[in-house]
């Protein structure tokens, strides 16, 4: 599966985003996916996964309540929608997709490219 993520900009604290993850290939329901970011200095973390189904979520702490992953399997995309966005949400976001679970950062095969955010305060 090749992903492509798309969305990211220059935004003010308190503003939004969404971000969008657009897959090529087959079986994208067959997928679990993840959003991932990577500021300056720091490790790539997981910050927002869903299930095959996306019946199914889960969140890091750091965005819980602010960030909201779902995904369109007729349309083979993925979203991250983030809202009350702060300066250390400033990053770049990579989505990924997992053929073997959903949940762990070691489950993550396939890559997009990423895409900046950059938060202003």
């Amino acid at each position: 599966v090749q992903l492509q993520a798309f969305g990211g900009g220059l935004v003010q604290a308190g503003g939004s985003l969404r971000l969008s993850c657009a897959a090529s290939g087959r079986s994208f329901s067959s997928y679990g996916m993840g959003w991932f970011r990577q500021a300056s200095g720091k490790e790539r973390d997981l910050i927002a996964s869903i299930s095959w189904s996306g019946r199914m979520t889960s969140y890091a702490d750091s965005v819980k309540g602010r960030f909201t992953i779902s995904r369109d399997n007729a349309k083979n995309t993925v979203f991250l929608q983030m809202n009350s966005l702060k300066p250390e949400d400033t990053a770049v976001y990579y989505c990924a997709a997992s053929a073997s679970g959903w949940t762990r950062r070691t489950e993550y095969d396939y890559w997009g490219q990423g895409t900046q955010v950059t938060v202003s305060s």
